[in-house]
This record gives C-alpha cells, structure tokens and sequence, in this order.
C-alpha cells in the first residue's frame, strides 16, 4: 500500500486539457442521463374527462363501458355530418380543412415534445419548430402551385419569380432554420437539443408529406380523397362495434381493446361498403373528373368527360360463384375493382398506423395526442391512419392510373422559345403524318 501511494505520488497530473474535458463529458453526461431519467419518470398528466355536460347528465346512469359507446357514437355521426358539409363546399373548402388538420396535428405532436423537456427550456425549440414548418409547406406545396395555377402563377410577375426559384428559396430558407439551430446550442444541453430537432424533422416528415400527398389525390379526382378516407373511417367504426360487440381475442399488446373479432368484421364491412360507395360515386362526373382551375372564372372545375375507369363494363363471373349467385355477368365500373384494393389496405395495413400512434402514446405515458374531440382525443388520434392510406392511394395511382397530363404537357410548352415550340410543332406534325393521322401539304401547295 505504502508503495502505491509513493508511486501514485511520483506520477505526473493529468494534462490541464484532459481534466477539462473529462470534467465536461460528465457534466454532459450526468445532464443528458438525468434528463432522460426525468423526463421517463415524469409521464405527461392524463387526459381529462372533456365530455360535454349535457352528454354526461344524459348518460349519468350508465356504465362507464356503454357511457364511452354512445359519446364515441354521437360524436363520431357529427364528425360524419362535418364531413359531408366541407365535400358539398367543394374542392377548395377540403384543401383548406387538409390544411388546418396538418397544423393542428403538427401542433399536437410537437407539444409532447415540450412538455417532456418543458423544465429545459431548450432555446428556440418552439420558434424553429413552427419555422421548419413554414418551410417545409412552401417547398411542397410551391411546385403543387405552380403545376395546377400555371397560368395564374405566369399572369403575375411576384408569383412567376417564387416559382422559377422555387426551389433555391426553399433551400435558403431552410438553411436559415439550420443556422439558428446551431447558434442556439447550449452546453449543458446538447443531447436534448439534437432529441427535439430530429423530433421537429420526424414530425415534418410524417405530418407535412402525408397532408402533400392528400391534396394531390385530391386533384386527380374528389372520388381518389372521399373513398379511400371514408374506407379508414368505416374500418374504424365496423372494428370498434364487432369488437364490442362480439371482441373476446386480443389482436395486439399495444392496443389492448382491438380484437380479432373487430378486426376481421371490420375487413368485410369496409370491402363491402368501399364497393357499394364507389359505385354511387362513379355515376357523377363532380366526384370523378380531375379538379382543375379554370383561368376564366378563377375557380375550380371539376367538368370532363368520364374515362373508361367510369364507365360500366360487362365482367364475367367466375364458375364457383355462379353456382351460388345464380349470375354469370355482372355490370360493374372499373374503379370499382380498385376500391377493393384501397378498402384491403384501409382494413388491413392501415390499422398498423394506429398501432404506431399508440406505441408513441405508450413511450410518453399518456392517453392522447389532446383532448380536442371529446372521447376520441385529439385530431391526430383521428387520423394516425388516414396518413398511411395516404401515401398508398398517392403510390397507387401513380403506379396504375396516372398516365401523360396533356394540359400540363401544353403549359410546358408554352412556356418554351418562339424558335423551340416550332422544332416540337414540326416534330410532332412529321410524326402524325408518318402515322398517316395527318396530310401534311407540299410546298407548292
């Protein structure tokens, strides 16, 4: 013992620079650790009971269980009226409501996150997050612009610059974001910082793409955004009653209420009534034809002449069926036969959406994203799925549906030299003629 401390005593110190940063990373450490011990021992508060009075008087002498039942089911009806109101207000009323219900659930997520490490006071996390966004929508939604308003985004010089620089403007403005970010770190709190601006990015990335791509299912048609969220909001409905009703096997631990039973009923329920929707809906040119602007009246229009995937064909039924139906033809449309397809996925895959939503609620211990709605939480617990049937219907089309837009082909090709659109014009009248679809006169001529 004697010798090691004699030892110990000969050896030189540590070097200044090393005690320093030794003494830094711990500090860094123990804030970080703590932090996050903290914040997992601190779970956010519960949501309260937000029932509107005049429903708990009403339903004062039922069980909690059919009480939650007849809330969830009033409301879910005036939320269904709702949104029958904004369908009937037109294409631009739905935009607009897109809109608001990306705010709010952007609002809804990053609020989680604040109140997590609320005690911090992280610098700028609040202001940078609300930024972000406002740049992520302009770089979005600033080409979505330019491709449906070409014509208005070319009357008007202001317009016509954004557009052209479109996306130099988006990059500068985010590299305005990122900067403030790094001026804002603060030593003690680095790792919580870097925690809230992949929370801020992820949030963008799940909210702001989904809400994109919602308006651009938009534009091909009113039927590609009504049936595909009416899809998700009939699964909802049909799960939740076959699972009351008739639920007794437990689907998955992160959602202990959902059931097999709910499950599988609402997988029928929703093909059937996606069928069913789909042909009413086909019938009306409002709901099929692609919503345009039309530069004269400065508004939308959804006038055109229907395509095939609208019109009633003529399909063979096959010989297992027959035997039972008695039929062996049947009329149907086109599109009738993808609905199946987006009512499969709705029922199926979409549910999965949920889940995701309720394993993030399970990581910060809470109920809901809010207490907007009352007894179905805040908007983002409405639309965990609708998001994910987003992208697929936005896949789907494009990958089965969308063909050459000849209107945008056009506006393309105004925008190109005098000397350019005569090259494309002889081109295309050589080609025509070759194809015998066109005389093209001699010279003398």
């Amino acid at each position: 013992m004697t010798e090691l401390r004699q030892r110990a005593a000969r050896e030189p110190d540590a070097p200044p620079e090393d005690k320093e940063s030794e003494t830094e990373a711990k500090v860094d450490g123990e804030t970080a650790s703590d932090s996050e011990s903290r914040a997992e021992a601190a779970p956010l508060s519960a949501s309260t009971d937000d029932t509107p009075e005049v429903l708990n008087r009403a339903l004062s002498n039922l069980s909690s269980r059919w009480k939650n039942w007849w809330v969830r089911g009033i409301l879910t009806l005036a939320m269904i009226a709702f949104f029958f109101i904004i369908i009937y207000l037109g294409p631009m009323v739905l935009m607009i409501i897109v809109m608001c219900v990306q705010i709010k659930c952007f609002h809804e997520i990053i609020t989680i996150g604040y109140n997590v490490y609320h005690s911090y006071d992280l610098p700028w996390f609040r202001t940078l997050s609300w930024y972000f966004l406002l740049c992520v929508n302009y770089f979005f939604y600033g080409e979505t612009v330019t491709d449906y308003f070409f014509t208005l985004v070319q009357r008007e010089e202001p317009l016509r610059i954004l557009s052209k620089y479109h996306r130099f403007i988006s990059f500068t403005l985010y590299l305005i974001g990122f900067c403030m970010f790094v001026l804002s770190l603060v030593k003690k709190h680095y790792r919580l910082q870097f925690y809230m601006f992949g929370w801020t990015h992820v949030t963008l990335l799940i909210v702001v793409t989904q809400s994109h791509l919602v308006i651009h299912n938009l534009f091909e048609g009113m039927i590609w955004f009504i049936v595909p969220i009416s899809c998700v909001i009939c699964n909802d409905i049909m799960a939740y009653m076959f699972g009351f009703f008739f639920g007794r096997t437990p689907l998955i631990k992160l959602s202990p209420k959902k059931t097999w039973e709910g499950f599988i009923g609402g997988f029928f329920a929703t093909v059937v009534f996606g069928l069913l929707l789909s042909y009413v809906m086909s019938g009306y040119r409002c709901f099929v034809c692609p919503v345009e602007y039309n530069n004269d009246t400065n508004s939308f229009t959804v006038d055109c002449e229907p395509s095939d995937l609208f019109r009633l064909q003529e399909y063979n039924i096959p010989e297992v069926i027959q035997s039972v139906i008695g039929l062996t033809t049947v009329w149907m449309y086109p599109f009738q036969i993808h609905s199946i397809a987006l009512s499969t996925f709705a029922s199926l895959i979409g549910p999965f959406g949920g889940f995701f939503a309720s394993g993030f609620k399970r990581a910060f211990k809470i109920k809901d994203f809010a207490n907007t709605i009352p007894g179905h939480g805040g908007i983002m617990d409405r639309f965990d799925c609708q998001y994910l049937m987003a992208t697929f219907v936005n896949v789907y089309i494009a990958s089965f549906i969308r063909g050459p837009n000849p209107s945008k082909l056009i506006q393309q090709f105004l925008t190109l030299r005098p000397d350019q659109q005569l090259h494309i014009f002889n081109t295309l009248r050589s080609h025509l003629a070759d194809k015998g679809m066109l005389t093209v006169a001699t010279e003398d001529e």
